[in-house]
């Protein structure tokens, strides 16, 4: 008589209920990453435009002109404020937007308090904000629900 050898169909099951129970309890972990991946991407939007400030401003003095209303940045160039504030790029699309453009996935009002909000998120709850007056760039977000798909 030739024994078979295998797996019977009730091992079979017992195999598929304990990976359906390890995906049920791993998933959670990784639906978060979504809200850690946007945080991460505003986190680089706002590095580049205090990168892009610094730059104009040491352009700015490097020319040794307070009255400049704007510097070459490469061949582009960069609408910045002048007297106390020289050479911090302006709030509109010729200053800050010359500066940075538009990164992929956001969208971009200018203004005073110029904001780049993703396109995909849920709005002003999550956002970089640049003050055309200081300088100063905030990222605006929890890091948690308020920034979620």
């Amino acid at each position: 008589m030739k024994r078979q050898s295998g797996f019977t169909l009730i091992e079979l099951v017992i195999v598929i209920v304990i990976l359906g129970l390890l995906a049920a309890t791993a998933l959670p972990r990784f639906i978060n990453v979504t809200v850690q991946a946007r945080t991460a991407s505003m986190q680089g939007v706002a590095g580049g435009l205090r990168s892009a400030v610094a730059l104009a401003r040491a352009a700015y003095v490097v020319a040794g002109s307070t009255a400049a209303t704007s510097v070459d940045m490469s061949g582009t160039t960069v609408l910045t404020n002048s007297g106390i504030n020289g050479g911090i790029p302006t709030g509109a699309a010729g200053g800050i937007g010359a500066a940075v453009p538009a990164p992929d996935g956001y969208t971009v009002a200018y203004g005073a308090t110029t904001t780049y909000t993703p396109t995909n998120g849920p709005g002003a709850a999550c956002q970089v904000q640049y003050v055309a007056a200081t300088g100063i760039v905030t990222v605006v977000s929890d890091g948690g629900t308020n920034c979620g798909p």
